[in-house]
């Protein structure tokens, strides 16, 4: 579906719209969206980013994972995040450039 496409308001992808509003209704799980935009990292690297203790960050990354918003890969001991796919990432900066409009700092565009 592209953002062309018009979504019926009774469509079961509603419920599942607002679960994963719900999933990125944390400040640490978007910038780990944000961290994640710039490619695969391991947990500790995540959380020297986020800044926040690596078990911490370990528990979003499970629960952003059971969502389908992350993926791993395993290299010896360690593993590698990455985001499933750009839509997380997509909805994240769509929301910063909101609150950008809400304080009056966007830059100015056309939509």
């Amino acid at each position: 579906m592209n953002a062309d496409t018009q979504v019926d308001i009774d469509s079961p992808h509603v419920e599942l719209a607002v679960e994963v509003f719900s999933m990125l209704a944390d400040a640490t799980r978007v910038r780990l969206i944000l961290a994640l935009g710039e490619g695969e990292l391991p947990v500790n690297a995540l959380a020297e980013q986020v800044g926040k203790p690596a078990s911490a960050v370990s528990q979003h990354l499970a629960k952003m994972r059971l969502g389908g918003m992350v993926a791993t890969r395993q290299e010896g001991t360690k593993v590698f995040y990455r985001l499933q796919n750009d839509h997380a990432r997509e909805l994240v900066m769509a929301a910063v450039h909101q609150a950008e409009h809400a304080l009056g700092t966007a830059p100015r565009h056309s939509a």
